[in-house]
């Protein structure tokens, strides 16, 4: 597991795939030519990990001046859907690549994979078995122990064609038979024990409707698939890397014009998160999130929502760079990655999540003013807005206490602070609800001679506090999200435990009576900015509208990784 405290990797590191690819161009294997290609399900929407695979095939095909395709892997109909065909679009055009006309579906080749399964049931190398799914796993055998031959698997080959034929034409039930490769059911390799090329299923999909009722296995579909397009780099996670063998082998046994290399590295594994799509669609469908695009899930569209930008996604992929083993990357470096991003462009503003009433008794009535604040320090190009103050303002409920413990520096009886680009206040009253005994207001004096400034006569405040005038100020709603689980890696589960029992409960919170800059009343939804002080939000691309904004939390200040890995830096 990847340490917390290892440092991100220096942008634009080598990987051992690129480093192969560099090794075939200068030996003249396929041409110099560079294909690579992406082959999403479209059974649910595209996750973190999806956008590490993006970024390096897409990546790598750009920079080799090589093509990269979007091939659809739709060879199981039953949760497949446009719906989620478009989303992977809108996703990878997202991120900032584009296939140039170059998208394919598995469906298409249907026809083609069929005549290919023919092909080898003509050479004696695949046969119509009838054993049950479950027979099929007792005769594979186990890692110690070799396989045994199917009954079935002697058939001539007239007989295998016959019954393909059969199969296709939907004589037979759902399950009632298959379609197996004849490899060896003694191979120390257990996908190479006959594995299954097709299944029956009488379901209606989605782009062919009920043409086929017979679909290919997703191993035999993906190296034809790869083979038929010319693709020279079949990139893919390590999950795959036993199923190689089986590429190698349909590709060789149907003696293919040409035949692509797969290469295999590491999936992301991320902290308090899981990338199981099986997980995430049952998240969705259980409602404990409130679906795909939720902020809290992992997924492209999630993070989108939330506020996250494309340049964050790709600078986090570059960073944890392509391995050969599996581990486990802190979700602080992807953080970290969104902060450095929006650091440099979020223009800054002042909300008040907690608001609490403050007069000026010493402001004169009915005066108002503007005071100039900085929109972005790191970019001074970005200039300068124009922030209304007025007698009574809000500040945060939180930069007040009554009785403060030592070092806390905000606004305290008796004490005075700075408030952010205006002056300096000093608490003179509590006032309190007579019932409960809570705050309600406190009534202050400000200093004249201060504003946008230090005093004239040298005094100094330890405490700057954000604030918003309350005559100016605009209402929203603002969301707080933190980590959708607990535990760090919520996918090992305990005994007796499911995944979801680690969800965790304060993952959102729903924040009414906020009180926003004026500015910020028609803020365009998508858009980013930073509230002084709290952190960096987006007004939600599909509930806020002008004069009723909705803000996500993306990402709080406090940036532990940065701090870690200057730590690290400086050892």
């Amino acid at each position: 597991m990847a340490s917390s405290a290892t440092p991100p990797q220096p942008s634009g590191s080598t990987n051992f795939i690129k480093q192969i690819i560099e090794a075939d161009i200068a030996s003249g294997k396929n041409n110099g030519r560079v294909a690579t290609r992406f082959p999403p399900e479209p059974n649910g929407y595209l996750h973190i990990g999806h956008a590490k695979s993006i970024c390096l095939n897409f990546g790598l095909a750009k920079e080799f001046g090589g093509a990269c395709h979007l091939r659809f892997d739709d060879t199981d109909p039953a949760k497949e859907s446009m719906e989620y065909v478009e989303s992977i679009q809108q996703d990878v055009r997202w991120l900032g690549f584009d296939w140039q006309g170059r998208r394919f579906f598995a469906s298409d080749y249907f026809e083609a994979l069929y005549d290919f399964a023919v092909s080898l049931i003509r050479r004696g190398k695949a046969y119509v078995d009838h054993l049950s799914a479950d027979e099929i796993r007792d005769y594979r055998g186990t890692l110690t122990a070799p396989g045994r031959n199917s009954p079935y698997r002697e058939r001539s080959i007239e007989e295998n064609m016959e019954l393909f034929q059969r199969m296709r034409a939907g004589e037979f039930r759902d399950g009632e038979c298959v379609l197996r490769a004849k490899i060896d059911m003694a191979s120390p390799n257990i996908v190479l024990r006959d594995p299954t090329l097709y299944r029956i299923k009488h379901v209606h999909h989605y782009r062919t409707g009920g043409t086929w009722c017979i679909y290919p296995m997703y191993d035999f579909t993906h190296c034809l698939s790869d083979m038929m397009e010319g693709i020279t780099h079949s990139i893919c996670t390590l999950e795959f890397e036993n199923n190689r063998a089986l590429y190698d082998w349909v590709l060789g046994a149907l003696e293919t014009p040409c035949h692509p290399q797969q290469i295999e590295f590491a999936r992301l594994n991320l902290s308090y998160t899981v990338l199981s799509k099986r997980k995430l669609i049952e998240l969705v469908e259980r409602g404990i999130v409130s679906g795909w695009d939720d902020p809290r899930m992992p997924t492209i569209s999630g993070y989108r929502r939330r506020g996250y930008t494309p340049e964050a996604l790709r600078s986090f992929c570059d960073r944890i760079g392509v391995a050969r083993a599996d581990s486990t990357v802190d979700i602080g470096l992807l953080e970290h990655c969104l902060r450095e991003d929006l650091n440099k462009r979020a223009p800054r503003f002042m909300a008040v999540l907690q608001p609490l009433k403050v007069t000026l008794v010493n402001y004169p009535e009915g005066r108002e003013e503007e005071l100039e604040a900085v929109n972005n320090p790191e970019d001074p190009s970005m200039g300068s807005r124009r922030v209304p103050f007025s007698r009574e303002i809000y500040i945060e409920r939180e930069d007040f206490l009554e009785d403060p413990p030592r070092k806390f520096f905000r606004l305290a009886p008796g004490r005075e602070v700075r408030l952010r680009y205006a002056y300096f206040i000093r608490c003179e009253e509590v006032v309190k609800d007579p019932t409960s005994g809570e705050v309600t207001e406190l009534r202050c004096t400000y200093d004249p001679t201060t504003r946008g400034g230090d005093a004239p006569d040298g005094r100094r405040v330890q405490g700057t506090l954000h604030w918003v005038s309350a005559a100016h100020a605009a209402p929203a709603e603002v969301r707080l999200y933190d980590h959708l689980f607990m535990r760090e890696n919520p996918g090992e589960v305990e005994e007796g435990r499911h995944f979801t029992d680690y969800v965790n409960p304060g993952s959102l919170k729903v924040l009414q009576g906020c009180r926003v800059e004026p500015s910020l009343a028609n803020a365009a939804p998508g858009s980013h900015c930073q509230f002084e002080r709290i952190g960096y939000f987006c007004a939600d691309p599909k509930e806020s509208r002008p004069g009723r904004p909705v803000f996500n939390r993306s990402a709080t200040l406090k940036d532990t990784w940065a701090k870690i890995a200057k730590q690290v830096k400086g050892r």
